[in-house]
């Protein structure tokens, strides 16, 4: 059982909730994760449904997830569900994976997205402008310093910092931006869709739900795929989805801040439909921009995968381009600060049931947990720092990616797992604890978490086909967690 929490400030209503859910959200995916989709797709429909698919997921997840944050908002959030539901071993292994990759692997992607837009304004931050060139460690694996790391690595430490000041600053921070970012993205939509619709547009010239007659071939889509004719369309539709997915899949963070929102039963609900409604919406009508804007091949192709640059680009010019860029910046920081209050939490919440450092349960003199942000900001930033190796065949040239991506990879089906696990604990939970009190039930039981375990399955199983290895890595990096729990219980 928890212990009382009486330290943590219940100091978040229900627009911070809400803003924290959308915060959250909206990143750098929306803006960039498209490109990849189409690549893989080959037709604006299937590029939408693709979308579409990955918001009733979103949506159905907080349907589910409403009821389980409505009867125990607490610190911790979905550590706390999957605790209650199927023991502390299985909320330990969610904690670790969040610790280890999943959050703090976000954190730094998301920070880099944000040093890359810098890079259009002041080129010296750019990925291959080094402090320390790429020293090689071992096998594929090296350690840089860039100008664009050493960018990610402050703003990651700035907000971290920010955030132990006390609820009130990241409560001002996170609601400012994403209300900006909010604007802006639907700033985007607008002018897609009131400038776009030329001859030349995905939407006009390209064939919607036949990828075939675009020029598409699923061998050149996932090499190697032995599967041909609509059977592979679908089997590719699932990879396809990764990008849409982890691009709202933030939505349960404010979960994780159960022990510090006002009137819980009613706000965090509220909070989780609204603003996983609110984006769902944003996305698909962001995507409709895309298609109504550009051509096909100019979304699969856009430059670093920069498609809503590319669209306002492509409507109002270079000045598009620039407050495109501009706006990302804005997300990028947004939403790093609400991946970075949010986590903490849930450590905060494993240190408080002794299965973390103990040092990690105190709060500050401001009553949030520093020393939990402080640990999440220093391994959020070192992930920045390694990266991977790879030399082209062709041309003999080495290419570097980043450690945290490779990362993130292999956690795909993991995560979609833990997703089973949170639907699936609000079914476990009214058969075990019938008794406990719900502000909120989950609307179209049993309904609506069997059609959510099902699409998550049979994305699990889709992914697990293309990408065994990387679902196998991914599980070993889960189950590393296991020692070092029953290291945790015996402490």
């Amino acid at each position: 059982m928890e212990p009382p929490n009486d330290k943590l400030e219940r100091g978040l209503g229900l627009l911070d909730a809400t803003m924290i859910v959308i915060g959250s959200m909206i990143g750098s995916g929306i803006f960039i994760t498209s490109a990849e989709s189409t690549r893989l797709l080959g037709a604006p429909g299937w590029l939408l449904l693709a979308w579409l698919m990955a918001g009733i997921l979103t949506i159905t997840g907080a349907l589910c997830c409403a009821e389980l944050a409505a009867m125990m908002p607490r610190a911790g959030g979905q550590y706390v569900f999957l605790r209650q539901a199927y023991g502390p071993a299985i909320g330990f292994l969610f904690g670790w994976t969040l610790f280890l990759v999943i959050q703090t692997g976000t954190i730094a992607a998301v920070a880099i997205a944000f040093a890359k837009f810098a890079g259009v304004f002041l080129p010296a931050i750019a990925t291959e402008n080094y402090l320390v060139r790429p020293i090689h460690l071992f096998g594929s694996y090296a350690l840089s310093l860039s100008t664009e790391q050493l960018v990610a690595v402050v703003l990651i430490l700035f907000l971290t910092w920010l955030n132990t000041r006390g609820l009130e600053i990241g409560r001002l921070v996170q609601n400012t931006f994403t209300f900006a970012k909010t604007a802006a993205l639907i700033a985007l939509i607008v002018l897609g869709l009131s400038l776009g619709w030329k001859a030349a547009c995905a939407a006009r010239s390209s064939i919607w739900w036949n990828p075939w007659a675009n020029g598409w071939s699923p061998q050149i889509a996932q090499p190697g795929l032995t599967m041909a004719g609509i059977l592979a369309l679908v089997v590719i539709f699932g990879k396809a989805m990764v990008g849409p997915l982890f691009a709202q899949t933030a939505w349960t963070n404010v979960t994780f801040t159960g022990s510090e929102i006002r009137d819980p039963g009613r706000t965090l609900p509220r909070a989780l439909l609204a603003g996983c409604g609110l984006v769902v919406a944003l996305y698909l009508l962001a995507n409709l921009a895309y298609v109504a804007t550009l051509s096909l091949g100019e979304i699969a192709h856009a430059p670093q995968n920069r498609v809503a640059v590319a669209a306002l680009r492509a409507v109002l010019g270079p000045p598009g381009a620039s407050a495109m860029a501009t706006a990302i910046l804005i997300s990028t920081f947004g939403c790093n600060n609400g991946l970075i209050l949010a986590g903490a939490r849930v450590y905060y919440a494993m240190a408080r049931d002794h299965l973390f450092f103990r040092a990690i349960a105190r709060t500050n003199d401001r009553h949030v947990p520093a020393a939990a942000l402080l640990a999440q900001g220093i391994w959020a930033a070192l992930l920045t720092l390694p990266r991977t190796m790879s030399v082209d065949a062709a041309t003999g040239v080495t290419r570097y990616g980043n450690v945290y991506t490779q990362l993130l990879e292999y956690i795909v089906a993991a995560d979609l797992v833990f997703y089973v696990l949170l639907v699936a604990a609000v079914l476990v939970l009214r058969r075990k604890q019938p008794e406990i009190l719900r502000p909120y039930r989950a609307w179209g039981y049993p309904a609506v978490p069997l059609l959510a375990i099902a699409l998550a399955t049979l994305l699990i199983v889709d992914l697990a086909i293309l990408a065994p290895a990387t679902c196998g890595i991914g599980c070993a990096i889960v189950l590393s967690g296991l020692p070092v729990f029953f290291f945790w219980r015996r402490a």
